[in-house]
Formats: structure tokens, sequence, C-alpha cells
């Protein structure tokens, strides 16, 4: 027997290495890069977002909305490379929450967590409401006394919150196969509608897209607005314990879901504003742009297509925003931020159980209960959007801000990397300053409230509940994965915490 061969059958022990991971519980390196992108590109809803974020941003934007769109995507993939410098060294299921605290400590941790949770959740509730709301906008094609109905979109979020938890809870791996064939399906649709509106927008006038006069405060409202439509790109950083090589998959999703939803997202404005240009019309004035060209230019069976592909691509984004959700739960629980309870999983699927019970709970019962108090369906997607784009732009700020503090910490700072993480944090803190106050004046007021108030209250409980500990405060308690006894060489069998229910 060789040296190689005695040290594979009693692998020696090593010091520091533990049988159970802090994340124990969860399916670890379970999911391929397929699935990891999957959640990347679901969360984003590449489909939903290229046929509704044009013409919010060309109510504001007017001919510039495809350069504000253009601009949004290049800082969103400045945010995706400084978030990619944690995702190559951290292998968690905080995300940005954890990033946060590993760079600037506990508290400001905290702060981009209630953040991220406020991101997560509410741009879930919005596409739950989204899927309903288009549903029922088709049902109307059928059933002209459906239209604008409270009840049948307050039917469809129940059913959908009930699937989500459904297909949550049975493990992350069939979540983002079927979100990822949605998606496809419904990117298709939208790819067929734009080739066949550029052929029949005759003539075809380019100085519909120029940048023309738009005013430089109305270009920077413009792009603000044109952020969320790339939020979620970073939910792949979610699945750091479950996927397999997380320090090479999740790094590439990120960046690949920000240019591919960025192309996309170009290529459908760009043609909208053309379509309109053509029919005299103003695409920021719109109430369904891709409806309206689909009847104006003779494809109403295209109409048809691409209200059930928006509706099935608002359904995966809930799927996946909530995966991510369930994720930051989880791991606020395991350290104690949030009730421990909140950080089990189950025995059989491996997922956390509790906290996707209780977040498909709140993320079906509240739009319902707003829906049933008479809040306009669109007016509710308007504030549940609000309310999730400024928790995305406050913690992918924090972030950014994060990064050099972490990396000079562990002695890998570089010049470059510094500069790069500084200024897009700067960046996308004028970009936050100027959409909370174009916001705050408007009549979504209330969710501007309801972000800053929540953000606030998290952030006061936690300074309280850790008042006679202080140290909590003083040094990072971030739980992320780490080697243990079963992943080294000789081990057999899967790691340990595999094996063993979640505390």
């Amino acid at each position: 027997m060789t040296a190689l061969d005695r040290a594979i059958a009693d692998p020696p022990r090593v010091p520091g290495i533990g049988t159970r991971s802090p994340v124990d519980g969860l399916s670890r390196r379970a999911v391929g890069p397929v699935d990891v992108l999957a959640q990347s590109v679901s969360a984003v809803a590449p489909s939903a977002a290229a046929t509704t974020i044009p013409v919010l941003v060309a109510s504001v934007a007017g001919s510039g909305a495809t350069w504000s769109l253009l601009a949004a995507m290049a800082l969103s993939f400045l945010v995706g490379r400084t978030v990619n410098q944690f995702v190559r060294r951290v292998a968690g299921t905080g995300s940005l929450y954890t990033y946060v605290s590993l760079g600037l400590g506990p508290v400001a941790g905290v702060v981009a967590g209630a953040a991220l949770l406020l991101g997560y959740g509410f741009i879930a509730m919005f596409s739950l409401t989204g899927s309903g709301y288009y549903l029922d906008y088709l049902l109307s094609r059928f059933v002209p006394a459906a239209g604008d109905n409270a009840l049948v979109t307050m039917v469809v979020v129940a059913v959908m919150g009930a699937a989500v938890f459904a297909v949550i809870a049975i493990g992350v791996r069939r979540s983002t196969r079927l979100t990822l064939l949605v998606e496809a399906l419904s990117v298709a649709v939208i790819v067929v509608f734009i080739v066949a509106l550029v052929l029949r927008a005759h003539p075809v006038d380019v100085s519909a897209i120029a940048l023309g006069p738009t005013r430089p405060d109305d270009f920077a409202v413009g792009t603000a607005l044109a952020v969320t439509a790339f939020v979620g790109f970073e939910s792949a950083s979610v699945l750091g314990v479950e996927a397999r090589r997380p320090f090479a998959t999740i790094p590439r999703a990120i960046s690949w879901t920000v240019l591919v939803a960025g192309a996309l997202y170009l290529v459908s404005a760009a043609a909208q504003q053309l379509g309109f240009a053509a029919m005299g019309a103003d695409l920021g004035t719109s109430a369904s742009p891709v409806n309206e060209l689909a009847t104006a230019y003779g494809m109403q069976w295209i109409g048809w297509l691409l209200d059930v592909g928006i509706a099935a691509s608002f359904a995966a984004c809930a799927i996946a925003s909530t995966t991510a959700l369930v994720r930051v739960l989880f791991t606020m629980g395991r350290e104690g931020v949030l009730p421990r309870v909140l950080g089990r999983t189950s025995p059989r699927f491996r997922t956390p159980f509790v906290a996707g019970l209780l977040a498909c709970a709140v993320l079906t019962v509240l739009p319902v209960i707003a829906l049933a108090l008479g809040i306009p369906t669109w007016s509710l997607m308007e504030a549940e959007l609000v309310v999730a784009a400024l928790g995305y732009i406050a913690a992918y700020a924090m972030t950014c801000f994060a990064a050099p503090v972490f990396l000079r910490r562990i002695g890998e700072l570089t010049t470059r990397v510094a500069v790069v993480s500084v200024a897009t944090g700067t960046m996308l803190a004028l970009v936050l300053v100027t959409y909370l106050g174009v916001e705050a004046v408007s009549s979504r007021w209330p969710a501007v409230v309801l972000a800053v108030g929540v953000v606030a209250a998290v952030v006061v409980a936690f300074l309280v509940a850790t008042r006679r500990r202080p140290w909590r405060r003083g040094a990072s308690r971030a739980v992320y994965d780490v080697p243990v006894v079963a992943d080294l060489l000789g081990a057999s069998g899967p790691a340990t915490g595999e094996r063993s229910e979640a505390r």
C-alpha cells in the first residue's frame, strides 16, 4: 500500500475542521451551473421587465429611455463585479446581508439585511400581483365583464402564493429548472414580437431612439427607474451552499444575467419606441404598450401570447425572489438576528421549510388585503415596485462600500477594485437619493415612508435587543458554509451535516 493509499484509507485529522457546517440542513453542492443561472435570470424576470419597464422609463426620460436603460445596465454590471468580490471568497445563503456584515459589521449588516428583505419580499409581491393583473387582462379579452376585476386578481394571487410555497419547499433544483423553462418560453415570445414589430414598423424613424434634448435630471430619474429592471441579478449568491463549484458558477451567473437581460431590454425598448414613432404616438403615454402595438400592427394573436408569457414570467420571478428571501431569513435565523426557528430546515427536502411557510403566507396575504381594501391593481404594483427598488438599491450601495473594507481586512485589496467599488457605491447612492426624491413627492409617497420606516424599525429593534450584549455589535457574526470532515480526501458518503437535522 502506497502512502497515498494509506492517507485515503485513514485520513489524518485536520485541526480546525469540524463535522458540521454552520448552515447544515441544506443540500450542499446539489445544484449545477444551469440551476444557478436560472435563479438569477428568473429573479430579474427579463420578459416581464422588457415589456413593462421601458414605458415607465419613457414616461420620464422620453426619447432617452433606451439610453437610460444602457446606463442602468452599465451600473448594474459594475455592481455585479463588486458583488463577485465576495462571491468568489464566501459561500453562504445570506447574499448581500452576509457580505455587508463581513465588511462593515453587524449593525450595517442588519441595515442591508432589512433592505434586502424588502427588495426580495416586495418584488415577489409585485410579481404575484402582476401575474394576477395580466391573467385578468387576458380573461377580459374573452369575457369583457371580467376586466379590471379585483376578485380575479385576488384569487390568482392566493393560488400562486400556494404554488410558490409548494415549489420552493420541495427543493431549489426543481424550482430553478421550472423557472428557467418558463422564462425561456416567455423570452422566445418577446423575441418573436420584437422581430415582427420591426419588420412591420415602416418607415423606421431612428431619431425616435436618439438621446435628443433630454434634460440631465430627466435622464437621471430615467436611469434610476431603469435600474429596477435589473434588481435581483445577484440572487444566485443565495445558493452558495447548494451550488457545485460556487466560486466559479455564481460569479458567471451574476455577470451573464446582467448582460443578457440588458441586451433584451435595449432591443425591446428600442423596438417599442420605433413602433410608437411609426404610429405617430408616444411610448411614455401608453397604458399597455405591447398590447397596443400588437393591435395596431395586426398581431393580436401575439398580444394574447404576450399576456400569458408576462404572467408566467411574473410567476417565475415570484418563485426565484421568494427562494432568495427564504434563504436570507434562514441565515438571519441561524445567526439569532431573527427568531431561530427560521433557521430550521426540512429533514426530507433539505429546504428552509419554516422560513418558506412564513414568507409565502405574508407575501400572499398582504396583496390580497390591499386589493380587498379597494387599491387598484396597477397602483398596488407601482407601490410594491417602489419599496422593492429602494431596498435593492440601498443594499447594493452598502455592498459596494463594504467590499474594499472586507478585502483590506483579508489582505487582498487592489487599487482598481477599491476605485470601482467606491465609485459604483457613490453612483448608487446618488441614484437612491434621486429615486427617493422623485417618489417622495409623487402619489406613491406612502411606499417611501413604508420602506424607510421598516428599515429604521428593524435597526432600532436590533440595537435594543443587543443593548445588554454590546459585543454582538462590535464583531461580525456572519454565518456561511465552511469545509467539514466529510469534504476532505478519503471521506466517504455525504457531508455529516446533510444527514443530520438542523438545530
